[in-house]
């Protein structure tokens, strides 16, 4: 594998490779496949040499779209101590 290579291998469903690619892209990624059940997965990508999107498309068969909307965002004003009794 090249230097600045990425690899993703196992099984795992899609839900949870949407949710992989969300922690390590910085994006939002949302399953609307409605594909159920675990799947082996293999990619292989240089992000400097080619994009997320077509090593997808290529490799694994699915497409990613970039699309704006809305998403659900937990936001937290401020926080304190618990009171002792």
């Amino acid at each position: 594998m090249a230097t600045g290579a990425t690899r993703i291998s196992g099984q795992f469903s899609v839900a949870d490779l949407a949710r992989y690619l969300s922690q390590n892209l910085g994006r939002t990624v949302l399953d609307r496949t409605g594909l159920v059940g675990a799947f082996q997965f293999k990619l292989e990508w240089n992000p400097e040499a080619e994009s997320i999107f077509t090593a997808i498309q290529e490799q694994i068969g699915l497409r990613l779209e970039s699309t704006r909307g809305s998403v659900d965002v937990l936001v937290i004003d401020r926080a304190e101590r618990p009171m002792e009794n």
